[in-house]
């Protein structure tokens, strides 16, 4: 019975963990990561822009920012929220409104030898409309947010290496 209830809720809130080797110093990538313009430069695919909140330069605990992006087709709105912060080692964004029913995004950054970082996403979501979003998850949404993540830290890792 316990191990039908863990499956639940692994389809209920899918976690994923994406690693990034990068070689340039912990304080660049944290603030890349952050950096609200850089995110805009990352996103050109679902044509992401701020469109609320803090919409512009690096973004800190308790701020907030309204994203207006296109996935699956649908041109949709997001806001999150930094509800943990510490410079250069970690921060939380958290989903106040948008088309998941939630989602918390941890980024954490492990400075290694000299001017080498790693970065870790820790990504947890929950989709809405009960078990048609579970099965959702295990489809297509888990992959697309892979991908998504993927495709963002290439860009960051690439950014950072060259500054």
């Amino acid at each position: 019975m316990a191990r039908i209830l863990l499956i639940i809720l692994k389809l209920a809130m899918p976690t994923l963990q994406i690693k990034t080797q990068i070689n340039a110093d912990i304080q660049t990538c944290f603030d890349l990561a952050r950096n609200i313009d850089f995110h805009k430069l990352s996103m050109t695919d679902s044509n992401e822009k701020a469109v609320a909140g803090k919409t512009s330069g690096l973004i800190n605990i308790g701020e907030w920012v309204t994203w207006e992006a296109t996935h699956f087709g649908v041109k949709q709105q997001l806001t999150s929220k930094i509800t943990e912060f510490e410079n250069p080692n970690r921060f939380v964004d958290e989903q106040v409104k948008g088309a998941l029913k939630s989602f918390r995004h941890e980024h954490i950054f492990i400075s290694e030898e000299k001017e080498k970082t790693l970065m870790i996403d820790i990504f947890d979501f929950k989709s809405p409309f009960g078990i048609f979003g579970k099965v959702a998850n295990q489809l297509f949404l888990k992959r697309y947010m892979t991908n998504l993540l993927n495709e963002r830290n290439a860009i960051l890792k690439q950014e950072a290496e060259a500054i």
